[in-house]
């Protein structure tokens, strides 16, 4: 179980030259996801190690969580990050992140400057291919990351603490092509929230950046129902969970064609905007295949028929509209590396 460790350290980051940092420290996502009961970070204690190594699954594809696309309309531009999961008895997990527009941010302690658009593709093609073969990372292999890292929101994540500059750069190796997905965990409401419809803080904490799957459960509205929307999901007594729908082509389906009482299989994040860090939680659900009784993606669909662009088991006009609309599209940092 991922510890919540009750005392009151908070865990200052400090971003020294790279050329005096110590050997990166193979760390678990346990250890490495302590919080306190404030749901701020204790990893390391008073002396945590600059740069660390974590192993684990990919759960999601980068663009699905969000836009990589330089330039992108979102305030830090493109952006790209990664779920890793622990494995056996190491119960927690990790999400790498990094973003083109770093200068925005406008703290002393970031540089002026970010990525043009052509050095966020290079860092791109960079992140998402494994240095050693050129392998293209995908959900279900198995990898190590070694790289700096901040706190954010209630959660450690991989980054590049802001800087542009290579010295601070993450880096993904590939140990396993196609381990497989973790099994998804059977999760309730009950678990996540108390009977006031809040959370729950240690089993939020327990199931965070991890894979879970919530039975028996309706969509209170699916009015805003689109990529990058957010939903909430329900069991009828009265609690709820927040559902973030990620980029994926399957949310442009229609929702109605979903039953009325569904699964749901995602990832659980935090993004708690304040202190005490101990809600902020929701459902991330990367993708959807439209099977009508599941909302996951199973990264398969039926039919056999490569054409089929809009998944109905069917190549015609409604599949040429598609391609029309897509027509010299490239997916950054995937289609236009060299």
């Amino acid at each position: 179980m991922k510890r919540i460790i009750m005392c009151s350290m908070i865990l200052l980051v400090s971003v020294s030259a790279w050329a005096g940092a110590q050997e990166p420290t193979l760390v678990t996502h346990e250890d490495f996801q302590a919080v306190n009961e404030d749901g701020i970070s204790t990893f390391g204690g008073v002396d945590p190690p600059e740069t660390v190594v974590l192993e684990g699954i990919i759960l999601n594809a980068p663009e699905h969580y969000h836009d990589p696309a330089p330039g992108a309309p979102a305030f830090m531009g493109g952006q790209w990050q990664f779920f890793i999961q622990g494995e056996g008895d190491d119960h927690a997990g990790t999400a790498l992140w990094m973003g083109q527009y770093y200068g925005k941010l406008g703290h002393l302690v970031h540089p002026d400057d970010s990525y043009n658009d052509e050095e966020w593709r290079s860092e791109l093609c960079r992140i998402n291919h494994d240095p050693n073969t050129g392998y293209l990372f995908h959900a279900g292999d198995r990898v190590r990351v070694t790289g700096r890292y901040l706190f954010y929101k209630g959660k450690l994540n991989i980054n590049e603490n802001h800087f542009i500059d290579p010295d601070f750069d993450f880096s993904l190796k590939l140990l396993y092509p196609a381990a497989g997905l973790p099994q998804p965990e059977a999760v309730t409401l009950d678990d996540l929230k108390n009977e006031d419809n809040n959370f729950i803080f240690s089993g939020c904490e327990y199931y965070q950046s991890r894979r879970i799957r919530i039975n028996d459960v309706s969509f209170v509205n699916t009015e805003n129902w689109a990529p990058n929307a957010t939903l909430e999901i329900t069991n009828g007594s009265g609690k709820t969970l927040p559902v973030l729908l990620g980029f994926g082509a399957g949310f442009n389906l229609d929702p109605n064609d979903l039953s009325p009482v569904f699964d749901v299989i995602g990832i659980l994040d935090q993004e708690d905007d304040t202190a005490p860090y101990t809600g902020g939680y929701r459902l991330f659900v990367p993708n959807y295949d439209g099977n009508e009784l599941v909302l996951t993606d199973r990264g398969f669909r039926r039919g056999n028929l490569p054409g089929d662009g809009n998944r109905d088991a069917k190549v015609n006009l409604f599949d040429l509209a598609q391609i029309a609309n897509d027509w010299l599209k490239v997916a950054p940092g995937i289609g236009d590396c060299p």
